[in-house]
């Protein structure tokens, strides 16, 4: 990508030279300086930020221990800024061998009162504990007396028994002065090095060694940089992760060469990286057991053939066994046995077992992992680069992805969450590869819409509605708790003087069948008297009035989710004693060949009949076509709100 984030930094009161970084030390001329950056969602600036990772020989602990060191001071412009005041840092958890330690937490904020630099230390009471799960803990704290103009400035370490090295973010979401970077490696551990290619900033980096006589003979492998003014990564509407797009160094662990110890080789090939994990016993160990629901099993399918019915049968009798307890993973928690016992499992103990009791069904169903839309897009072979598991089965009849941690997913119909470019699929006999998993088709949404315009000028008619696939698992998941009166609420909302009435829904639980929803309205607002003419739009409260893509450039691409079809049918009554005088022109729009708008009006008799469809053929639009589809949506929007003009007669 040719696009650069910029950010002017003005009225600077002294050079970056003459700074002075040593932790603690903040000047009256530095607290006093103003930025200007153009851009008020900008509430803060990185003055100085050091990130340095060492390992270090402790032979009381068996070997190497991996230091981290971080220093920040980051000036706050802004309300928007003062959330730069409370940090967290999240922590592996495992048992006392295999946790990270937080240590030498230091922290101050400094302020300009009346001239004179104050000083505020970080204490106990602003340092917190949290457990997440069994595996991850955090560290957080919230630096003291912070208002908009003061300085927050800290550094502490976090010492780890582990050789993995962490992503190391080189740019942040405001703008940084100053970045000093350094990762010294001992030569026993081999690492593949990559800066991430999605990056529109590429900082250079430096690559060195070093020799090291204490406690014994080894050389260091080191990567360095001393970084100035490195730009902001803004976030835009419809990303699928920002994250994707950061300028980050990536290391993973390639392989190790200890003295006298043959190689260990890592995450040389995603074939590799699969086999390790499926070797892993909380991943391959769970699709060989079955006796723990052999029996219930059994009986479920008493006198099923038809392998499309088993694997209905088993996926929703999994989702009705099992509640996820919102934690991801590739790998089992407490195990799929105790999972079924318990009634509740993470990500892999729900998925594991659905597989493991399709496979005992006789079907050909196998792991495929994935990274979440949270967790990126992983750029070379990584355990580290999946966090998530589903099921994909494959027949001779019908070969589709399930994952029964959602209650309204079904087949071919994931959590968007999961929806991240290809997963990787393992098959029984060792092999994997990468299978797509973009919907293909689309999600529909068909409106009929019935209007009765009465001698009071309100309106009233009939809405049905019918919707598909995604658009219907995500108005089933939006709408499932709530009474009928907080769904009509819902619907009323935001929408002027709209009254709901009788509102049925059809399918709500069946999430194999079309969500079917019907109502009766009455609009007190929708149209306007003009002298003797009538004016109103004939999508009434469907109209969207407002472009979401509003940016003039866009530097990442758009991502709608998945393909769609928004289609609404329009049966107008003209009201006794009026005649159409204006009726909006019939018209197809095109976007390139990946969507079209289309818009259809004629009379028939006292009736005017519209068809307005949205079609999108696919889920990504790249930012070099940003500008097209921004017009594109533009003409549909003012499509949308074309009026029809009737006149008294």
């Amino acid at each position: 990508m040719k696009t650069q984030f910029t950010v002017l930094l003005l009225l600077i009161s002294f050079s970056i030279q003459s700074q002075n970084y040593k932790f603690g030390k903040v000047s009256e001329e530095e607290l006093a300086q103003t930025f200007d950056s153009n851009d008020s969602t900008i509430g803060a600036i990185m003055l100085y930020r050091k990130h340095r990772v060492d390992f270090e020989y402790r032979e009381n602990n068996g070997g190497f221990m991996q230091k981290v060191e971080v220093h920040q001071r980051i000036k706050i412009l802004n309300k928007e800024g003062l959330k730069w005041a409370t940090n967290k840092v999240r922590l592996y958890n495992r048992s006392n061998a295999s946790s990270e330690r937080f240590q030498s937490l230091k922290g101050y904020t400094f302020n300009l009162v009346d001239g004179d630099v104050t000083k505020d230390k970080l204490k106990n009471d602003g340092v917190f504990d949290e457990e997440a799960n069994k595996y991850w803990r955090y560290k957080s704290f919230t630096m003291p007396n912070v208002k908009v103009g003061s300085i927050v400035e800290f550094t502490y370490e976090i010492l780890s028994p582990f050789i993995q090295i962490d992503e190391i973010d080189i740019q942040t979401s405001i703008p940084t002065k100053v970045f000093e970077l350094k990762v010294s490696t001992p030569e026993y551990f081999v690492y593949n090095k990559l800066l991430n290619p999605r990056a529109s900033y590429i900082p250079k980096l430096d690559v060195s060694s070093s020799n090291v006589t204490i406690p014994f003979s080894y050389s260091l492998d080191v990567i360095s940089a001393d970084l100035k003014d490195v730009p902001a990564l803004k976030d835009e509407p419809f990303v699928n992760n920002i994250d994707n797009y950061k300028s980050k160094l990536i290391m993973e662990l390639s392989m190790t060469r200890m003295p006298r110890s043959n190689l260990e080789y890592y995450s040389t090939s995603w074939d590799k990286v699969t086999e390790r994990i499926y070797q892993n016993p909380d991943f391959g160990d769970q699709l060989d057991k079955s006796s723990y629901y052999k029996d219930d099993v059994d009986a479920i399918l008493a006198g099923v053939t038809d392998p499309v019915e088993k694997s209905f049968l088993i996926f929703n009798y999994v989702k009705s066994k099992i509640n996820w307890n919102d934690f991801y993973g590739y790998t089992s928690e407490n195990g799929a046995r105790k999972a079924y016992k318990d009634g509740v499992g993470n990500v892999a103990d729900i998925n594991l077992m659905l597989i493991s009791m399709l496979r005992y069904a006789g079907l050909r169903a196998n792991p495929v992992l994935v990274s979440t839309k949270n967790n990126g897009i992983p750029l070379f072979p990584t355990r580290q680069g999946f966090d998530y598991v589903i099921c994909m089965i494959e027949n001779e009849v019908f070969n589709v992805l399930l994952d029964a941690t959602e209650d309204y997913s079904t087949y071919n119909v994931l959590p968007t969450r999961v929806l991240n470019w290809q997963g990787r699929v393992i098959r029984e006999n060792g092999s994997s590869a990468w299978i797509n998993l973009s919907p293909l088709s689309l999600s529909t949404d068909v409106t009929s819409l019935n209007v009765k315009i009465n001698p009071d000028l309100t309106i009233e008619g009939k809405v049905r509605q019918q919707k598909t696939d995604y658009v219907a698992m995500n108005y089933r998941n939006r709408y499932a708790n709530l009474s009928t009166d907080e769904h009509i609420k819902s619907i009323e909302r935001n929408n002027g003087e709209l009254e709901i009435m009788d509102i049925e829904i059809e399918n709500n639980k069946d999430y194999t069948k079309p969500l079917k929803l019907t109502y009766d309205y009455n609009l007190a607002d929708g149209i306007e008297e003009i002298g003797e003419n009538l004016y109103f739009s004939p999508m009434l409260f469907f109209a969207s009035e407002e472009n979401p893509f509003k940016q003039e450039t866009r530097n990442f691409p758009i991502d709608l989710t998945y393909p769609f079809s928004d289609k609404y049918m329009i049966n107008i009554m003209i009201p006794e004693g009026y005649a159409i005088e204006s009726l909006p022109q019939s018209e197809k729009i095109q976007f390139n060949d990946a969507g079209d708008f289309t818009y259809l009006a004629k009379q028939n008799g006292s009736f005017l009949q519209l068809t307005v469809s949205l079609n999108m053929k696919t889920s990504i639009i790249l930012a070099q076509d940003y500008e097209t589809f921004k017009g594109f949506y533009s003409k549909v929007i003012e499509k949308q709100s074309e009026k029809i003009v009737l006149k008294k007669i």
